[in-house]
């Protein structure tokens, strides 16, 4: 075994499970179902949790979201995550069935834009405390707080973020409210890793959700989230971790043994070295979870994955994000990306918009663009 010493995390309690300190590393997935489905949100729920998830996470978006919960509490086991998604409000609904609540800070914006949002996360820690539930700060890449944002260069995405994530821990621990970790992510495993190291080297107390966000299919983003972990679970930074994985609803469970065998292997010192992703095709994708409005999105992404294989040599990313939540935003910066719809898919060149296409008609206006890039390389004599 190998002798990691952990970051000096302080102890954040999530139901029955403990995070931070010399707690083992907890292990989390998130639903991918309707959550007023109840019956296929119950039965998803237990699945992940009997497959060894220590918290599960569930979307609420709506207050039938919220009185779903109620009853999706009352079916299982599992310690409850909410992802509060627009309406930072929800979280006074839920938080009696649930053991933790994540919020966006870039999502706080979205109602009663008039208060600032130092006055909302006030909100959210008296809400916590009522009910005796942890909180997760949730900074994303494709949503970073608006005002962070315009402050720095358009190819700084990290600092917006880090800027983000310590201004909620400084107000946190203001308010006297300590129960919480916080996570940072993005589809880049290099940026995860220089993120989560700069964020730990000023705020070594704080407890760290780990994970890279839309990594995509397996196997390719079981290997993205191993580079990512190794480089810092293996330098003792991470309490939670979770591996986001575009599987279908019976397979999510993968997400859970994927991450147990990734966090066996570094405590056996059985690392890889690192792969550069830069080097040829990237295809990044989102973890399918109850924000998808339609399922076709899965097998999607396994079509482009398939479809775009002959351009495997070429240095491009194509992003296939399955909701109109973060989809648009953590699209901006891949050379071609994908956001999915009920009954269509919106395509982009980088932030350009090309418009919206039927499930049946994008893959051949995909590789159109896709084609037109490659050429567009070779004719400027750029490397592909």
């Amino acid at each position: 075994m190998v002798n990691i010493q952990r970051n000096p995390t302080r102890t954040v309690k999530i139901g029955t499970t403990t995070i931070g300190g010399d707690s083992p590393i907890a292990v989390q997935s998130m639903t991918a179902t309707s959550t007023q489905d109840i019956d296929a949100t119950v039965w998803l729920v237990n699945l992940m949790h009997d497959a060894g998830a220590d918290v599960v996470r569930i979307a609420v978006d709506s207050k039938k979201d919220a009185v779903a919960v109620a009853e999706i509490r009352r079916q299982t086991k599992a310690n409850l995550c909410i992802d509060l998604q627009e309406s930072y409000r929800l979280a006074e609904l839920v938080a009696p069935h649930v053991d933790k609540v994540r919020y966006n800070p870039g999502h706080l914006y979205h109602h009663e834009k008039h208060k600032p949002w130092q006055e909302k996360v006030e909100f959210l820690v008296q809400v916590a405390r009522d009910n005796d539930i942890a909180l997760r700060v949730g900074v994303n890449c494709g949503s970073v707080d608006p005002d962070l944002k315009d402050r720095f260069p358009a190819h700084d995405s990290i600092s917006p973020m880090l800027e983000s994530a310590w201004a909620h821990c400084e107000h946190l621990d203001h308010l006297g409210f300590t129960r919480y970790c916080v996570s940072l992510k993005d589809s880049d495993p290099s940026k995860v890793v220089e993120i989560n190291q700069r964020f730990a080297a000023r705020r070594p107390d704080v407890p760290i959700h780990l994970g890279v966000t839309e990594a995509g299919l397996p196997p390719d983003g079981i290997i993205k989230t191993r580079i990512a972990f190794e480089q810092l679970i293996g330098n003792g930074i991470g309490d939670t971790v979770r591996v986001s994985l575009t599987v279908p609803n019976p397979q999510k469970g993968l997400e859970i043994s994927a991450a147990r065998e990734i966090l066996a292997d570094i405590y056996a010192g059985r690392v890889r070295s690192v792969v550069n992703f830069g080097e040829g095709l990237n295809i990044i994708s989102c973890p399918s979870c109850s924000r998808v409005e339609n399922e076709a999105f899965v097998e999607l992404a396994q079509q482009v994955k398939a479809m775009t294989a002959y351009a495997a040599e070429h240095r491009l990313t194509i992003a296939v994000m399955g909701c109109r939540v973060n989809g648009p935003g953590e699209t901006d910066d891949a050379d071609l990306g994908l956001w999915c719809g009920p009954n269509f898919v919106n395509l982009k060149r980088g932030p350009e918009e090309l418009g919206q296409y039927s499930y049946e008609t994008i893959l051949p206006r995909l590789k159109a663009e896709l084609d037109a890039l490659i050429e567009q390389k070779k004719s400027v004599g750029v490397s592909s």
